[in-house]
């Protein structure tokens, strides 16, 4: 995959953010925060597992129905990752910290079946040790500052680029903080940030996902896999701006 707009794709003040804004409070339909919801809900979920088709994640976002059988974790986790977008929307200015991410966690994984494990922990993170892809991640008695540091180098940081958004995603996937959800999470929180810096964020197709899996997991040798696989993504949201008139500048 060639890199496209790449980390010097800068938005145009605080156009996106302002669309999304008034296209979500006025319910429009039909617009980039429609498309956005659909798009952004149905491949990460897809990517995590769902078995949700992309009609149907449309359809769940316009009328709040199914029109066939399908599982009650796949509706809920739909409908909670709509609700999820919406926060990252409205706290997008605000400067990332424990507090968000959890809420993101929360809002993701609430009502799920997952709550009624006597060992997860919605909005709060993993008591037991778990694996991504074969690859160990940070103890659980060790998450907690982990995640201080990691929120810790990302604030001392001068202006963020988009590099520094993806680098962050890979260090926080490393550390996969809590029991699920953290991939879901982790492409959240690059979304409010890319929102926050007025960098094109990305959306990662599920058609793409290996090459995603790829990239998570050769980051240390070989960081350009996953560069490659974000910029593509930021590629497929420029199709979004473009189609719907918000300019770069």
């Amino acid at each position: 995959m060639k890199k496209g707009f790449g980390g010097d794709a800068m938005m145009n003040g605080d156009a996106l953010l302002e669309r999304l804004r008034a296209e979500k409070e006025r319910r429009i339909s039909g617009g980039i925060y429609h498309e956005l919801q659909v798009r952004m809900t149905y491949n990460s979920n897809h990517i995590e597992g769902s078995r949700l088709s992309e009609d149907e994640t449309r359809r769940i976002f316009e009328t709040n129905t199914v029109g066939s059988a399908a599982h009650v974790d796949d509706i809920i986790e739909t409908v909670n990752h709509f609700r999820a977008i919406d926060f990252c929307i409205d706290c997008a200015e605000e400067l990332l910290s424990e507090t968000i991410i959890k809420q993101l966690h929360y809002l993701l994984k609430s009502r799920t079946s997952d709550e009624l494990l006597p060992y997860f922990r919605v909005g709060a993170y993993k008591e037991r040790p778990n694996m991504v892809g074969g690859v160990e991640t940070t103890e659980p008695q060790n998450v907690a500052a982990e995640m201080e540091r990691l929120l810790r180098d990302d604030h001392a940081k001068g202006r963020i680029a988009f590099e520094d958004v993806v680098d962050f995603h890979y260090r926080f996937e490393r550390i996969h903080p809590f029991q699920d959800g953290n991939g879901r999470v982790g492409r959240l929180i690059a979304f409010k940030e890319c929102l926050k810096h007025n960098i094109v964020p990305f959306i990662i197709e599920d058609v793409k996902k290996h090459y995603y899996y790829r990239g998570l997991k050769e980051y240390e040798r070989e960081p350009g896999y996953l560069m490659d696989t974000c910029y593509d993504g930021q590629d497929t949201f420029q199709a979004l701006l473009t189609y719907f008139q918000i300019k770069n500048p």
